[in-house]
């Protein structure tokens, strides 16, 4: 990413703004509950300290030790401990550093035993008060420390933590720096392929991803391997139409250059191969029309069903077509739009182009999750020993109709690509059944 130009709808910009955002909060929040919680843990230990000290002065005063009403700075026990000393013993108050009198009086007041901070003079006094009975009078006993210098300590410290805090923060930055851009080098590489996917240098992408990438990569590479299927099956068709038309069109040439005079039967074998060649070519432009120009992830049976069925009503006019689709057929299933409209459009046409005056199609679902497409017609039908020839590329039972064999083989390539099956059997209408069953998985 250059430092220059920053491009901030980059997936890079993105990671990294985030993480470092990220990063930076819970550096600060760390840094600021250090602060808080360095504070309270001082506080707590000084604390606990002062309640045993007040535990042993009193001790020590129920015991004679030291007496009232003066406590005087050079006591031994002040001495010792380096503490302000305040008691109050039926109203009878002494303190050991007198100045802190005014600000420490109110806290006399109090009727729990209890730890606080006290300011006064811009320094802060931590003080813990005790209540207690002796020869049945009450008093109260405070023991404060000066708690400003542990501030300061506290607060250097908690600044230098800080610092090394900011340390880590931008060394952490360059690790997510690091870290996202070994995580995008998937990307670049896949921006490679697809470059020498356009440049024709492969047709596959070949990966080492991500799991995320995994989904993506599949579906790239298996629009290739259709796109790779669908000019293969053109290349077939127009080298098999080619061929088709091949021989008619020498005859014809061969006719009109020779120099025998065209008589009338020479002039109808013409004509003939002719129309033949005229049928071959309109067959072709019907399945073309057939494919449609859009391929989908998924196809809508009853929406393509019935704009199909439309269609051939207006291709063969003199056939009646019947569709018939179950409610329990999913709307959406996950074929290819264009190949589901391909395997209709066969054997739709097949079917049509072989009645004599109806087309029945039915669409239904049985209880093994398969999806059934049934097309029949009221035809001549085929003859048992051949209708296992039906679906061999090239294959044609009767030369009388237009066509060079490659619908039903186009037919089973589909079905196979998708684990399906198809079955020609005798229709009881008098003419041919075809069964295309194929898994069914539902589109969301």
């Amino acid at each position: 990413m250059s430092l220059r130009r920053v491009d901030r709808r980059s997936l890079r910009f993105r990671l990294l703004t985030w993480l470092g955002g990220v990063a930076f909060i819970v550096v600060g929040l760390t840094w600021l509950m250090h602060g808080i919680l360095l504070h309270d843990l001082a506080r707590s230990f000084l604390g606990e300290r002062l309640r045993q000290e007040s535990e042993h002065t009193l001790l020590q005063f129920r015991q004679g030790q030291l007496s009232t009403p003066l406590w005087r700075a050079e006591s031994p026990a002040f001495q010792v401990f380096h503490h302000l000393y305040v008691l109050e013993l039926d109203g009878e108050i002494s303190i050991s550093h007198p100045r802190w009198l005014e600000a420490l009086v109110p806290f006399l007041e109090g009727e729990d035993d209890t730890l606080d901070v006290v300011a006064w003079g811009g320094r802060h006094l931590l003080v813990y008060r005790a209540r207690f009975e002796f020869d049945g009078r009450s008093g109260v006993l405070l023991i404060g420390e000066d708690f400003g210098q542990v501030e300061d300590g506290l607060e250097a410290l908690h600044w230098w933590v800080g610092g090394i805090a900011g340390l880590l923060l931008v060394l952490l930055i360059g690790l997510n720096m690091m870290a996202v851009n070994r995580a995008l080098r998937p990307l670049s590489r896949l921006r490679s392929q697809l470059d020498e996917l356009r440049a024709g240098a492969r047709d596959r992408l070949h990966l080492d991803t991500p799991s995320e990438l995994d989904g993506l990569v599949e579906q790239l590479n298996r629009l290739m391997d259709e796109h790779a299927r669908r000019l293969q099956r053109s290349r077939e068709s127009l080298a098999n139409l080619s061929h088709a038309l091949k021989t008619p069109l020498t005859a014809v040439m061969q006719t009109l250059r020779g120099s025998r005079p065209i008589d009338s039967k020479r002039r109808e074998k013409m004509h003939q191969r002719l129309e033949d060649m005229h049928a071959q070519l309109d067959t072709e432009l019907k399945r073309s029309r057939i494919a449609g120009p859009n391929a989908g992830q998924h196809a809508n049976i009853r929406l393509e069903a019935e704009q199909l069925v439309e269609m051939f009503m207006n291709l063969y006019p003199h056939r009646n077509f019947q569709l018939e689709i179950e409610a329990s057929v999913p709307t959406n299933v996950n074929v290819e739009r264009q190949d589901f409209i391909e395997m209709l459009g066969i054997l739709l046409d097949n079917a049509a182009k072989w009645a004599s005056h109806k087309v029945r199609c039915r669409v239904r679902r049985d209880s093994n999750a398969l999806l059934s497409i049934l097309v029949e017609d009221d035809g001549c039908g085929v003859e048992s020993s051949d209708l296992g020839r039906l679906g061999r590329r090239g294959t044609r039972l009767d030369e009388g109709k237009p066509g060079h064999g490659l619908g039903l083989a186009i037919l089973r390539q589909i079905i196979e690509r998708y684990a399906g099956q198809v079955n020609f059997e005798p229709s009881l209408e008098g003419g041919l059944r075809v069964e295309v069953v194929l898994p069914l998985n539902e589109a969301g």
